[in-house]
């Protein structure tokens, strides 16, 4: 009878699910410039048109405009696509290190995520990736923001990070009596596969594991590989099927090059990776996602947070090797994308990191691209990335040339998203 009724309830509700929607209204952008970033050239005093939340073309100003289109002109200013930034946990404040976070009830977190997701987006991130989250909170924060409800980017959802008993993801921190564990802790690659049809059947567009130690747990050490080989493989293959990607979680060089052999998509951090990692990577089309600025923060704030010792000692012992092996990574021609681990530091601080990157190997314009079309193609997106027609019209600008001074991306002066001005200037 229950099924029956749900069915009727389903039937009743679709029409108006799948109703055609208008195409929405016309506006028109112009500025000095607009960046491809694809090839680092500017188009000079472009007019970007725009119906509904989708670009549809990219002309020049003095090209025909339509009749009754709203008009946003940005005099002096650079047009980039919105930024990507495919690594950060929402629902998480690093101002609540170590066990300071106890004092809160579990529904806290899924309240201050709707903050640090509009911080997120007027920093001009109209993409992230939640690569993590407890309580199912970023598919509730996913589905707000795509009812208008809250103000957010696009956010592609993890759920659960998938981890071994005792591992990184795993809940490490109290005594055997509080019986404190991860629901989705896998021992086998038969668990791994059922685990990710459970997270996928609840809103995962994603699927992250933890193949190494980390650096805020307890008990264990970055470098430890923490899953096995046949595991990875089971769950990489499981949400291929799926058609979804898989993140690891992975800062040593044994986990990193087994994540990689077992096709995973993306290494998060991938602080200790050697001479042969870096070479699986590029072999096998892998992407790196290393947060080389977040250690700047944790080291200046994390003890008043109540980050503990034994974290910070991690934290310390693993930065100055990450960020060279960022560029040594980069320099061999390992695809790069733009990860911050936000949520360890401040959310709306995502764009700090590209100065880093820029330090560490990059140009201005290439760590650019890893925001936007190396994180696109990354996600397999043919929505976001570059401002092209038939794209989400998801715009930011600046004032210079961020090809000079990547820096200014730290203070956007205009954020579109879906064709919706949510920040302009003053």
């Amino acid at each position: 009878m229950r099924q029956r009724f749900l069915a009727s309830l389903v039937l009743a509700i679709l029409p108006v699910a799948t109703h055609a929607q208008s195409p929405g209204p016309v506006t028109v952008v112009t500025a000095d410039r607009l960046l491809d970033v694809r090839t680092g050239r500017y188009v000079e005093h472009p007019l970007v048109v725009v119906q509904g939340e989708r670009i549809v073309s990219v002309g020049h100003v003095g090209d025909a405009v339509p009749a009754g289109a709203k008009r946003v002109d940005l005099p002096g200013m650079t047009l980039l696509p919105g930024l990507i930034d495919m690594h950060v946990h929402l629902d998480s404040d690093p101002t609540y290190g170590g066990y300071t976070n106890l004092q809160f009830g579990d529904r806290f977190w899924s309240v201050i995520q709707v903050a640090n997701a509009q911080k997120t987006l007027t920093a001009g991130f109209t993409t992230v990736r939640n690569v993590g989250s407890q309580e199912w909170d970023d598919v509730g924060l996913r589905q707000a923001i795509e009812e208008h409800k809250v103000t957010g980017p696009r956010v592609v959802t993890a759920t659960y990070a998938i981890g071994a008993t005792g591992g990184h993801c795993d809940s490490t921190f109290f005594p055997p009596s509080m019986d404190q564990k991860s629901p989705y802790n896998v021992d086998s690659p038969e668990e791994g596969r059922k685990v990710v049809r459970t997270l996928k059947k609840y809103g995962a567009q994603l699927i992250k594991i933890c193949a190494t130690g980390g650096v805020f747990s307890h008990g264990d050490e970055p470098g430890a590989q923490q899953m096995t080989l046949e595991e990875m493989k089971a769950i990489a293959d499981e949400a291929h099927m799926a058609s979804m990607k898989v993140a690891a979680h992975a800062h040593g060089a044994p986990g990193i090059k087994d994540a990689i052999r077992a096709g995973i998509d993306t290494i998060e951090h991938a602080s200790l990776i050697d001479d042969e990692g870096i070479r699986l990577a590029k072999q096998h089309g892998t992407w790196l996602s290393m947060d080389i600025y977040n250690t700047e923060y944790t080291q200046a704030e994390g003890r008043k947070n109540g980050v503990l010792e034994d974290n910070l000692r991690k934290d310390r012992e693993i930065a100055d090797v990450q960020r060279e092996n960022f560029r040594k990574a980069f320099r061999a021609g390992v695809g790069m994308i733009f990860g911050t681990d936000a949520g360890v530091y401040p959310h709306g601080d995502n764009a700090k990191q590209f100065a880093v990157m820029v330090k560490y190997g990059m140009t201005p314009l290439q760590a650019i691209q890893a925001a936007t079309v190396n994180a696109a193609q990354a996600l397999a997106s043919a929505d976001v990335g570059t401002v092209d027609a038939g794209r989400y019209a998801d715009l930011v600008a600046v004032p210079g040339d961020p090809t000079q001074d990547v820096r200014l991306l730290e203070h956007v002066t205009f954020v579109m998203k879906g064709g919706e001005v949510v920040k302009a200037p003053q």
